[in-house]
């Protein structure tokens, strides 16, 4: 049976009173992976932030359900508890916050809200440095703050390691390929592919379809104008990286 864990029905929003969502559609369901693709200004991050309870954001009608549950009703602090997880485009430095009791608070209290015991210091170290070495961050990174001093594909690294140390049931990963080079992103993207699984589902929003070569998507939409325009398979992608966005922007309005 297939089991929706995300449903958007025609959403409206927007930020300081300019609506950019307009009518905006989608469901994905367990062990999905999508595909939202769109031109610079088109909405996408707007799209991500309203999702996770982004404080300035306003919904003016429409509704977001997360695991059938109203999501627009729930704090940001809910909705990561449920499960829900955002990989920032720009990730922001937290200043004298060490990136390993964040962490370790943050898992322990997902585990907790899961009814799961809490992972004591040592065990969740040895985990946390298994994970970080699969993605070249090294345990002397671990111990300083938050992104401070990171360069940007470190701080797409370590957002990864977030992650895979959480295993949200719903991904969305706002540009994630943004600031990274060749080897860093197939290391990210090796990190997001071993969460991959039946009942976890993501949502990758990019501007470019070289990501997409190495998460492949179940099903690509183009994003366009406030809605989605268009929906295809990963080809989709491939005929953009092509043709562009102007033919589909053009037909939207």
């Amino acid at each position: 049976m297939i089991t929706p864990l995300l449903e958007i029905e025609d959403l409206y929003a927007g930020v300081a009173g300019k609506e950019i969502i307009k009518g905006f559609n989608l469901t994905i369901n367990e062990g999905e992976v999508h595909a939202i693709m769109g031109p610079n200004g088109a909405g996408k991050s707007t799209l991500s932030n309203v999702l996770c309870g982004k404080q300035g954001y306003q919904v003016t009608s429409g509704a977001v359900r997360f695991k059938g549950k109203d999501l627009l009703k729930m704090s940001i602090e809910e909705r990561a508890r449920e499960g829900l997880f955002l990989s920032m485009q720009a990730p922001v430095e937290i200043a004298g916050v060490s990136i390993t009791p964040f962490l370790k608070h943050a898992v322990n209290a997902v585990r907790a809200h899961q009814g799961k015991p809490e992972l004591d210091t040592m065990e969740f170290i040895k985990q946390l440095r298994e994970e970080g070495r699969k993605l070249n961050l090294d345990a002397d990174m671990l111990k300083r703050s938050v992104n401070v001093g990171f360069s940007g594909g470190e701080m797409k690294r370590l957002e990864t390691l977030q992650m895979r140390m959480l295993q949200p049931v719903m991904a969305i990963l706002d540009e994630a390929d943004s600031g990274l080079d060749i080897d860093a992103m197939r290391l990210v993207a090796q990190g997001v592919n071993s969460c991959r699984s039946e009942k976890n589902s993501m949502l990758i929003i990019t501007h470019y379809q070289r990501l997409l070569n190495y998460i492949v998507p179940d099903f690509v939409h183009i994003y366009a104008n406030g809605r989605i325009v268009k929906t295809g398979n990963k080809d989709l992608a491939e005929e953009l990286e092509r043709s562009g966005y102007a033919a589909f922007v053009k037909e939207s309005k």
